[in-house]
């Protein structure tokens, strides 16, 4: 099997299984219990939180743990709105946001906010005068991703957190996809709130983190007991927690290596691709994107052909956010940078990770020269608009 959808899950590192054994056998005290077994895991819980902090440049007070970057979405976003809605009930986001942050922000539209879509350009990026332009005396939250899942982009974050704070408004990240590959200084960005999960760095699944800015108040998602300074109720998942800080200090050790790698790969996948391939698209930004994500359209093909025949030959890939695989319209983030819909169902996105070789994508293009040659000469429109060639 080639493994090419790291934007979607890694793989769980070896070492980072190995700090997390303790917690899952011997150490299995509840945090929030008084005897020596669990001042363990208590100990084990807050040494993670200053990993996490460190890392992120905040405070270890500043950082909840949450069960997924969707949860951390959800709690930002809607904690943040209703906290401050005596204030104002609008939202800005972007267009291209993952799920988790356009459903949260459709979810809040029905409680009566209103949420302003910010468009963005052929490769990706928010137009910034049109978000400044859209920040109003009652808006009281921007939410922007960091990067984007699909095609990789990277926003102008230091800039919306600039805007941000000429305004007054809260400005909140989705980093999901960022953390772990780029280095982020919420401090020096503007960033009030920053979701992150573990997952997507070769920590485990199940376990996110949450980064709210010191006097940013935001209503509790999860009711119940007193966890996570009263924010956030319920027992600690204590291994994945020591999981996921162990997988965030060495993705941050391995960064500068491990990206000047993949970016390689990348680049060497999509100038052979170019070369054998007639009829492709590259989406997203050129140079501002993630290092190992690429995202090409192959016109007069379906994507979800493309998928299948790479998975008979034991290749994972994806055509987008693995949150909508199970539908059958083309990608939002394709169709917001302007692509048609037949060539937006026609995208293959390969995110590279650090265990993949050159060898592993030699074969992936030429399986990919085979397939789409296949699917092509199935194509009428194929044939009507090359007659045959």
């Amino acid at each position: 099997m080639i493994y090419l959808d790291n934007a979607s899950t890694t793989r769980l590192d070896k070492s980072v299984l190995d700090q997390m054994l303790p917690y899952l056998t011997e150490e299995y005290g509840n945090p929030s219990a008084i005897y020596k077994l669990a001042k363990t895991t208590h100990k084990a819980v807050e040494e993670a939180r200053a990993k996490v902090a460190k890392i992120l440049n905040c405070e270890p007070a500043e950082i909840y743990f949450t069960a997924s970057g969707s949860e951390s979405d959800n709690t930002a976003i809607k904690g943040i709105a209703r906290r401050y809605q005596n204030k104002g009930k609008h939202i800005i986001t972007s267009k291209i946001e993952h799920p988790a942050v356009l459903e949260t922000c459709k979810a809040l539209e029905r409680e009566g906010f209103e949420v302003t879509y910010i468009s963005v350009d052929e490769n990706g990026i928010l137009n910034l005068k049109e978000l400044e332009k859209s920040v109003r005396e009652d808006t009281v939250l921007i939410s922007v991703m960091f990067a984007n899942n699909e095609i990789g982009t990277l926003q102008p974050v230091k800039e919306i957190g600039e805007i941000a704070k000429k305004h007054g408004v809260y400005f909140h990240t989705d980093a999901v996809q960022a953390v772990g590959s780029e280095l982020i200084d919420v401090k020096a960005l503007g960033i009030d709130a920053l979701s992150l999960s573990a997952h997507k760095f070769h920590g485990p699944k199940g376990v996110g983190a949450l980064y709210v800015k010191q006097g940013v108040r935001f209503e509790r998602f999860v009711d119940g007991g007193h966890q996570e300074k009263g924010r956030r109720a319920g027992t600690e998942n204590v291994a994945g927690i020591v999981g996921l800080a162990a997988a965030m200090e060495l993705a941050y050790k391995e960064l500068e290596e491990k990206n000047k790698r993949v970016r390689a790969l990348r680049d060497y996948y999509e100038a052979e691709v170019e070369k054998r391939i007639p009829y492709i698209k590259r989406n997203g930004d050129k140079q501002k994107r993630l290092a190992g994500t690429s995202n090409i359209s192959f016109e007069f093909i379906e994507g979800e052909g493309l998928l299948l025949n790479l998975d008979i030959k034991g290749i994972c890939a994806s055509s987008g956010s693995a949150c909508t695989s199970g539908s059958l319209d083309p990608s939002h983030v394709l169709l917001a940078i302007g692509l048609k819909h037949e060539i937006a169902h026609g995208s293959l996105r390969i995110s590279i990770g650090k265990y993949n070789t050159k060898e592993e994508i030699d074969f992936l293009v030429e399986s990919l020269v085979e397939i789409v040659n296949k699917l092509r000469e199935m194509s009428p429109l194929y044939e009507r608009v090359t007659g045959g060639n």
